[in-house]
């Protein structure tokens, strides 16, 4: 269901891709270094916004450097590496455990279920470390799965389980900022849940899987209607982030957030 929290590279400039670049490598690195090889199956975007935004938030010492790896061997590429890499690294864990365990269940995928193995000693270590996060992904999936079973036509119920999750991931610590943080990731999880909903609705409708807009997807100007709600919910996520004082790397941010995840809509 992640990744939909992206930039839009045309309107950035070479430097400014290169500084997302060395976030994204810095979180794939920070993940082999810390849970091994299988853990960087589960880079996602989001995660490197997560890494970006709290970077530019607390402005921590951050080691950057040059390197090459198994997918890009060609070329050297930027690296940047501090404890909030860590954190979206352990988060990532978090997150990639309870979806393998999630298909694993529903679907029985095999596959699945051997990853979710392989992570259970990283994802146990994460758990001690950060026990409100991982509680409140773990109570995500429980009542996801009740509102599931029950076929619910909310919308905003299903959706904003999601954001209650993200939040708590976006909420590094208890702070002045904690709050504003919270209400980003509510409204980003909500627009990755329906955005994730929208691009499988047909999928869905042949499958019998659940989707709150199987609902309303027959309506006239349905599609008006869900780029109107994800347009909302994008608008609400940017408002909680321009709260916050944040002065570094504000172009990406801003990229993310006004221009990255929207045009996903219109794919």
């Amino acid at each position: 269901m992640f990744g939909y929290v992206t930039i839009y590279q045309k309107d950035l400039d070479n430097a400014a891709m290169d500084c997302y670049q060395a976030y994204y490598c810095g979180l794939c690195q920070s993940l082999g270094r810390k849970y091994g090889t299988a853990a960087r199956m589960a880079l996602s975007y989001d995660m490197t916004f997560a890494a970006l935004l709290l970077t530019a938030l607390y402005d921590p010492p951050t080691q950057t450097s040059q390197g090459r790896c198994a997918p890009h061997p060609l070329r050297t590429r930027p690296r940047a590496v501090n404890e909030f890499t860590d954190y979206a690294a352990d988060m990532t864990v978090v997150l990639a455990y309870y979806n393998y365990l999630d298909d694993w269940q529903d679907e029985r995928k095999r596959t699945s279920y051997t990853a979710a193995k392989i992570l259970r000693k990283s994802f146990l270590k994460v758990s001690e470390q950060y026990p409100r996060q991982t509680k409140a992904v773990k109570e995500y999936l429980k009542k996801i799965h009740e509102c599931e079973n029950r076929n619910s036509a909310d919308m905003d119920l299903a959706a904003g389980l999601t954001g209650e999750a993200l939040g708590e991931i976006y909420a590094y610590k208890d702070d002045i900022w904690s709050e504003d943080l919270r209400q980003l990731g509510f409204y980003l999880g909500k627009f990755i849940y329906l955005m994730d909903a929208y691009e499988d609705l047909e999928k869905d409708k042949k499958s019998g899987n659940y989707n709150p807009y199987k609902f309303i997807g027959d309506l006239p100007e349905f599609d008006k209607t869900a780029e109107d709600i994800l347009t909302m919910m994008a608008a609400s996520a940017s408002k909680a982030f321009e709260k916050l004082p944040i002065l570094e790397n504000v172009d990406i941010l801003r990229n993310i957030l006004y221009i990255g995840i929207l045009s996903l809509i219109h794919i």
